[in-house]
């Protein structure tokens, strides 16, 4: 069902649900059956809002609302016990205070060309808003801005790109956000707690980000309902954090690993038995450079061989930051405890000495990679891992 009409009767079954869930969320939290309909419904809803970008609001109020009903797997059904605790506070995009990302339309403003008499222009920019001037000469050859773009996500766009214009891409966009952190927002993160923070926005994004990271793989491995499809996709997902490792993201190698390791893929046995051997003990050198045994040893060995421009696992800092401040006390029979205070400027330095250095990535700036920085910038993902889980049943019911 595709065209206007599609739409239209898209929306209006949107709005129906929504209107239900309005009214009766109580009753929902207490009827399973029920719950198990809505969330079929949503799984259905999120494959179709890559073809129907304007339904992207209503799914988003939608995502709202299901989070509101606390539907859970019967015990039965749970997966075996491979937990691996996070080392960063998991960031849900629906809670998230930050301006939501919404590519601008061709009607938001309209380009003025001035004439030879005139020499000034008279306009207003809003937040977060651009204006351009250029020549009459270049006028024909502008490109868009990424944010511009209309992107079209799933299926379909993770199986188009190379995995080679997607790592870099991610690394050039993990770049921008880590240098955008100053140094202090890693000491007030840690030291002033939840509620005390105050200037830590950049830096709680780019948490957001690693944790939207690892769910977009997870989405997209388990949207993905061809088995063989499937199997590729993790071949590529491989490839991508191996493109990462060498471009010294990190932080994209580690999301990237720890998707694929997420429960609702990891168990999907008949999947993973089709990824070539190759690529399987490739996946095995990457699972045990994240392993967190004997305090990150072999990432910590890793990074320390790099030079800068280095991208790091971010939340391994703040952690680290976490066992010198509460490992000792600031104050020690009313006088300053300078040792701590000094471990705590080394541990921090080590943030500047990565970005010494600026990153140099060769990247054209062709309309394909443009769409592929566009799709980078605005994964939609799925980030409840039960909604997860139901998809993986659906795909391997009887996997182990």
């Amino acid at each position: 069902m595709e065209g206007p009409e599609g739409l239209g009767r898209k929306q209006a079954c949107l709005a129906m649900l929504l209107h239900f869930l309005d009214t009766y969320q109580g009753l929902l939290q207490e009827e399973e059956g029920a719950g198990h309909i809505i969330k079929d419904l949503y799984l259905l809803i999120m494959k179709d809002e890559s073809l129907y970008q304007d339904l992207r609001e209503d799914t988003l109020r939608l995502h709202q609302l299901v989070e509101t009903v606390e539907l859970k797997i019967p015990e039965e059904t749970q997966p075996p016990s491979k937990q691996v605790k996070p080392l960063f506070r998991h960031f849900r995009r629906i809670d998230s205070c930050l301006q939501t990302r919404v590519a601008f339309r061709g009607s938001d403003e309209k380009k003025v060309l001035l004439q030879p008499t005139e020499d000034c222009v008279f306009t207003t920019l809003g937040i977060n808003s651009h204006l351009f001037a250029c020549t009459r000469d270049s006028y024909e050859s502008l490109v868009p801005l990424p944010e511009e773009i209309q992107v079209s996500p799933g299926d379909t766009e993770i199986h188009r790109v190379e995995p080679e214009d997607i790592a870099n891409h991610l690394t050039a966009f993990h770049w921008e956000l880590f240098r955008c952190v100053h140094e202090l927002e890693f000491v007030d993160y840690v030291f002033h707690g939840e509620r005390g923070r105050r200037e830590t926005a950049n830096l709680e994004l780019l948490l957001q980000r690693c944790s939207e990271v690892t769910h977009w793989v997870a989405t997209e491995v388990l949207l993905c309902e061809a088995a063989g499809k499937r199997a590729q996709l993790l071949k590529k997902f491989i490839k991508i954090a191996a493109i990462c490792k060498q471009n010294q993201d990190l932080l994209s190698f580690y999301a990237v690993v720890m998707g694929l390791d997420n429960a609702a893929v990891s168990r999907l046995r008949l999947t993973w038995e089709k990824l070539p051997g190759k690529f399987k003990n490739l996946f095995r050198k990457f699972e045990n450079l994240t392993d967190p045994c004997r305090n990150h040893k072999s990432y910590r060995d890793v990074i320390s061989k790099m030079k800068a421009p280095v991208i790091p696992f971010v939340p391994l800092i703040l952690k680290d930051l976490t066992f010198l401040h509460e490992g000792s006390k600031t104050l020690v029979d009313g006088l300053v405890n300078i040792e701590k205070l000094h471990s705590v400027a080394e541990k921090v330095r080590t943030v500047r000495k990565y970005r010494s250095r600026p990153l140099c990535l060769d990247m054209e700036a062709s309309p394909h990679h443009l769409q592929t920085k566009a799709y980078v910038r605005q994964f939609q993902v799925i980030d409840n891992q039960n909604l997860l889980f139901e998809l993986s049943y659906k795909l391997e019911a009887n996997s182990q």
